[in-house]
């Protein structure tokens, strides 16, 4: 069963999937918006790339505050789960992110990259990071 990674922010969305075993999560892409409020053509790829790749499952980054707190960025996540939910009729569990974005920097910065380089790729690690983290936490949701 394969599974679909998400890190929703307001300019971007970190997209990662899962190896058919639900094993390994690898980053996809990064989606990015010019427009934060119009989401259409973000769950139009997302659509397009759940089709690809026979995704039964989405798993999308839940942004609570390091006191387990919830933001506003979380209540945009519950309305983005909402319409991914009601547009593609597909599972979402949302998923505890916190400090998966600076995960991925300090991987990013012991692997040398530079700041420009990370900025262009932050979304699409830090997806894969939430995925993962997902899959070794419920090894026998994923398997076949």
């Amino acid at each position: 069963m394969r599974i679909l990674g998400l890190d929703y922010g307001t300019k971007t969305t970190g997209v990662a999937v899962s190896d058919p075993f639900g094993l390994t999560a690898q980053g996809l892409e990064i989606i990015r918006r010019t427009d934060e409020f119009n989401i259409k053509p973000t769950i139009a790829r997302i659509k397009e790339l759940c089709e690809e790749y026979k995704v039964e499952k989405i798993v999308l980054g839940y942004p609570k505050n390091m006191d387990n707190s919830e933001g506003e960025r979380c209540e945009q996540t519950k309305k983005f789960k909402q319409k991914l939910e009601g547009n593609l009729r597909l599972p979402v569990e949302l998923w505890d992110e916190r400090l998966s974005t600076v995960s991925a920097e300090n991987m990013l910065i012991s692997a040398d990259m530079s700041r420009q380089k990370r900025k262009k790729v932050i979304d699409k690690v830090a997806s894969t990071i939430i995925l993962q983290n997902y899959l070794d936490a419920n090894p026998n949701k994923t398997s076949i």
